[in-house]
């Protein structure tokens, strides 16, 4: 982690106010500012790039039957986990899905698992999920879309997430 002054440009007083507002409004160490400072009015104009170091696994766009993660396309359905590589999810549709399917996310123990379960929010029956629930592996169940949004959520969080999205054919 950057100490503040690595990060601002400024020294003394204008590194303060700085420093300051970027906080004030949900920045961090790892964001970039350009600023232009008005010291008599203290008005401060902001505008914040998320720096991307591309080492972890972000979803960068995702639409009907495609996810990309950092930018490379996947067709078919896949298990993603911030520092892991994808992996692949050999299963083709919702009622393909067997509990085999979900024990495949135990060994890369993940805290919570966000399943992506397609255009459509459909919950699997508990007797699929049963095995990470007894090792206290959380599951979220959302539509396609919200499932991506969470999972880079939850990832920029620093979670130890994993997202299983459902691709249909």
């Amino acid at each position: 982690m950057h100490h503040w002054k690595e990060v601002l440009p400024w020294s003394g007083r204008d590194a303060v106010y700085a420093f300051s507002a970027c906080y004030a409004i949900g920045g961090n160490a790892s964001t970039r500012i350009t600023s232009r400072l008005s010291l008599a009015s203290r008005n401060i104009a902001l505008k914040l790039h998320q720096e991307s170091s591309g080492a972890l696994n972000t979803i960068t766009s995702y639409g009907a039957n495609y996810v990309a993660i950092n930018l490379q396309r996947h067709d078919s359905s896949i298990i993603v986990m911030p520092e892991s590589p994808v992996i692949a999810w050999p299963v083709s549709s919702f009622d393909a899905l067997t509990p085999e399917h979900f024990d495949a996310l135990i060994d890369i123990a993940p805290e919570v698992v966000v399943f992506g379960s397609g255009s459509r929010l459909r919950f699997p029956h508990p007797r699929l999920t049963a095995k990470l629930a007894q090792r206290r592996i959380g599951v979220e169940t959302m539509d396609f879309g919200a499932a991506c949004r969470t999972y880079n959520i939850l990832m920029s969080e620093g979670r130890r997430v994993a997202v299983a999205l459902l691709i249909e054919a």
